[in-house]
């Protein structure tokens, strides 16, 4: 791999990473914290929505910090991919393609960088590199898309219940 494309997956791993630590740091501690959050999961139909919340915070952290740090690249999009999905099909699918109407434009592109680096691998400034562990092409992206879909299929099917009154227990 070229320095320039190694610097590029470096620039995507650490733009995305540093997003999903903003969303997490949001999720915990920004206005209305885990309390806000938590009433926004059960609004959209999530049961036990203040152990979403944790669920959420404690996701876009982690991924956020292993994108950061190049380890386990293909996991860490997983979750990045099941954030999002989950997100686009609870929150943003309803509203339309584009980001300014609310739309699921900036989660289906956050899920398709995710599915992209996870393809192309960490880059050479990366533990997953120095380690010689990196799982890159289709595993890694198969990693990347299974895992996020799997993991919110199962989210959806343990918790998500769309006509029931959502309370705010934990």
């Amino acid at each position: 791999m070229s320095d320039a494309e190694n610097w590029a997956l470096l620039l995507v791993r650490l733009g995305l990473g540093v997003v999903m630590l903003l969303h997490g740091w949001n999720h915990w501690r920004g206005k209305g914290g885990i309390d806000g959050t938590a009433g926004w999961f059960g609004g959209l139909g999530l049961t036990r929505p203040r152990l979403q919340a944790w669920f959420s915070v404690l996701t876009e952290l982690g991924a956020g910090a292993l994108l950061i740090l190049g380890l386990g690249t293909p996991l860490a999009c997983a979750a990045v991919v099941g954030v999002m999905l989950v997100a686009g099909l609870l929150a943003h699918r309803r509203n339309g393609f584009f980001v300014f109407k609310d739309g699921y434009e900036y989660v289906l592109v956050l899920s398709l960088v995710a599915i992209a680096l996870a393809a192309f691998g960490p880059g050479a400034a990366s533990i997953d590199e120095a380690a010689d562990i990196a799982v890159v092409g289709w595993a890694g992206a198969g990693i990347a898309l299974g895992g996020g879909v799997v993991g919110t299929a199962a989210l959806l099917a343990a918790f998500y219940r769309p006509q029931a009154a959502v309370s705010e227990e934990s």
